[in-house]
């Protein structure tokens, strides 16, 4: 992966269909960062800063969107330009792109893709939650896609993401024609095969509706904030993970740090609000499912909340974005980076039957997963966990070590026999832990 400055190598789908990589095969972790707002609401020196901070933490990927889910058709980004002359997606304003450019360029700079969707879809579905205005059809859709296309074909850290938080399909009207042009006008302006997934709705994966389709590289979903504590994401991942032909799958949008817990569209702070460790036991469960990835989201962040603005979704402290960035969960998400980065990526599959012990349940389900070298096993609370050492790193000796999704930190615990079952006891100061497993010939 090139460094901080360097330009970054593009990506393609690898790992036997399982992973994203770079160009050339090197396995590449999706460690995505919400931030919808961040082309409509910042201006260059403040989407510096930001870049900045996610780098230092770690992230690989920010997501944003060009016409932005805040009236960003109609309320001006901070340099006082709207995207489309006259809301016309066949007249976008050079002025408004240019500010696009200058901070794809910046996270570039920094080492960071951009997972980039040309419109929120409230432009795009009528009949749903956003001020829009609707001024999508296929026809346009293509000469927008192709223009953006053909304006970032020579950026490398570009990721694309249709969609925007909604269904494809809405009941009686299929939009799937509108998403396909689209796609092809992407492709068109671009002149290749550009990498493509689909942002969805809450509660739901692009699996659902969008599988079979041609320009769908990897799937994603979101597991959202409306469903209470312990979503089990897993099992969506699990279901990605089945389907033919093999196509990665991640969670783009897991519960978001210091949002209120509830059922949509309540959003009640009186039930409490998500923290770092209901923030970490999604991400490492997703991912220890078999998800390519994750993406974090902080509340205050993903809408780039600023004195002077109205808050969303009744967050408890609000607090600006730029003193969010360094919220628990939000740094870290390095440590996950990184244990996935220490081992062979695009060997590492889930496997359940490492578990001798009952996975259990929701806030106490545990998640397993193998690779070439050894096991992971994630445990959301400090219980005890028997583990099949002959099937997490075969014959021979373990070497079994705790390793903290908190602060990154290892300790040791032993070597074992690798001949059948064995029992570990998680220190009890620290809400969760990864178990590590490794053959001991790695170490000799």
């Amino acid at each position: 992966m090139a460094g901080r400055g360097g330009r970054l190598p593009r990506l393609r789908v690898g790992g036997g269909g399982r992973f994203l990589v770079t160009e050339k095969g090197r396995p590449f972790f999706w460690m995505g960062d919400t931030a919808w707002e961040l082309f409509h609401r910042l201006d260059r020196r403040e989407a510096a800063k930001y870049l900045a901070n996610r780098r230092r933490n770690g992230f690989s990927v920010i997501q944003a969107v060009a016409l932005a889910e805040f009236d960003g058709l109609n309320t001006p980004n901070r340099y006082g330009d709207r995207p489309l002359l006259d809301n016309d997606p066949t007249r976008p304003n050079e002025r408004y792109f240019a500010h696009v450019d200058a901070v794809m360029r910046m996270a570039a700079r920094e080492g960071l893709y951009i997972g980039f969707l040309p419109t929120w879809a409230d432009k795009v579905n009528e009949g749903q939650w956003g001020v829009g205005p609707v001024v999508f059809n296929e026809e346009n859709a293509h000469a927008y896609g192709r223009f953006l296309g053909a304006r970032y074909r020579d950026e490398t850290n570009i990721i694309w993401i249709l969609g925007g938080d909604r269904p494809p399909v809405h009941e009686s009207r299929d939009y799937r024609a509108l998403w396909r042009a689209f796609a092809a006008g992407i492709d068109a302006g671009a002149g290749r095969r550009t990498l493509k997934t689909y942002h969805p709705s809450g509660g739901t994966s692009t699996s659902q509706w969008l599988h079979g389709e041609d320009w769908l590289d990897f799937n994603m979903m979101q597991s959202g904030h409306g469903g209470g504590h312990d979503v089990p994401v897993w099992e969506w991942i699990e279901r990605d993970w089945a389907l033919t032909p093999a196509k990665p799958t991640l969670d783009g949008e897991p519960n978001y740090e210091d949002h209120p817990v509830n059922p949509w569209p309540s959003w009640d702070p009186r039930n409490g609000y998500f923290r770092d460790h209901d923030v970490r036991k999604q991400m490492y469960r997703s991912v220890f499912a078999g998800g390519c990835g994750v993406t974090y989201g902080h509340h205050h962040i993903w809408q780039m909340y600023d004195k002077g603005r109205d808050p969303i979704n009744n967050g408890d402290e609000i607090i600006p974005w730029h003193k969010a960035m360094d919220r628990p969960a939000g740094t870290q998400v390095r440590h996950l980076r990184a244990l996935m980065e220490s081992r062979p990526l695009l060997t590492r599959v889930p496997d359940q039957r490492l578990l001798v012990s009952d996975p259990g349940k929701g806030a106490a389900h545990v998640r397993a997963t193998r690779d070439a070298a050894g096991a992971l096993v994630y445990l959301p609370q400090p219980v005890c966990v028997t583990v099949d050492l002959r099937a997490a790193v075969g014959r021979g000796k373990a070497v079994a070590r705790w390793y903290s999704p908190v602060d990154g930190s290892y300790a040791a615990i032993g070597r074992y026999p690798a001949d059948g079952p064995c029992t570990f006891t998680p220190p009890g100061h620290r809400p969760d832990w990864v178990l590590v497993l490794d053959r001991a010939q790695r170490f000799a």
